[in-house]
């Protein structure tokens, strides 16, 4: 199924207001129905930053928390690869001096730092007329170069998330890579199941975007996730 974008003339895409969740919100909302997240910790100062670094062991990743932080990488607001309590500290200071006031309520996000040579991207999205779907695609550096995805339309089962998983051209990179194993195609078939569950289970949600979800020795993990909601009737989020 090739993706199409919404018409920006369909009015009720057009004219419904919607809302982001911050990063964390949008994890513990997809959580319970089987999105696999890091461990991670939210805190609000620099000693509690400190506290949860010693606590996982180093590196870990510090990232900026907000419902009005959307796009954390291109303002600066990931800080990578921390290997000590001095540059955690460092680090958790600098992202909360560079919230602005249109950022509202922040956090800073503690997690384990995790590499991969694969990168995927997934998530979910409202088509106007159908409704729900499903998308899984190569992520990483290749995605814009070769934007190899593959949709389907919610519910979804999964056996329809096996399909997807096979149509993608690069599948290969699902099996044995640069040492690493051959990809659990079962827990990422969970993976967008899951999604498609808290599509089915939470009629407000409008979007959800996984990306990346990096493979660690075998598993799926997303990293990062944004979910946007359609606002509620007395205004919703900001």
């Amino acid at each position: 199924m090739q993706a199409t974008s919404p018409d920006p003339t369909d009015s009720e895409t057009a004219l419904e207001p919607t809302s982001t969740l911050s990063e964390q919100a949008s994890k513990e909302l997809l959580a319970p129905f089987g999105v696999p997240f890091l461990p991670e910790r939210d805190v609000t100062d620099a000693d509690a930053a400190v506290s949860a670094g010693d606590e996982m062991g180093y590196p870990v990743v510090a990232k900026l928390n907000g419902d009005a932080i959307a796009h954390k990488t291109e303002r600066g607001l990931v800080k990578l690869n921390i290997t000590d309590s001095e540059s955690l500290r460092a680090a958790a200071t600098e992202l909360l001096a560079a919230a602005t006031p249109d950022d509202g309520d922040v956090s800073v996000l503690i997690a384990p730092m995790v590499k991969s040579n694969r990168e995927f991207i997934c998530g979910m999205s409202t088509d106007p007329q159908f409704g729900p779907t499903i998308l899984v695609g190569i992520g990483g550096i290749l995605a814009e170069a070769i934007a190899d995805v593959s949709i389907r339309l919610a519910p979804l089962s999964s056996s329809d998330a096996h399909e997807m998983l096979g149509e993608l051209q690069m599948s290969d990179l699902l099996n044995e890579f640069r040492g690493e194993p051959a990809v659990d195609r079962d827990a990422m078939a969970s993976l967008l199941v899951a999604l498609s569950a808290a599509a089915d289970a939470n009629g407000e949600i409008r979007s959800i975007d996984l990306n990346p979800v990096l493979i660690v020795d075998g598993k799926p993990v997303s990293v990062d996730a944004l979910v946007e909601v359609a606002d509620s009737t007395d205004g919703g989020a900001a």
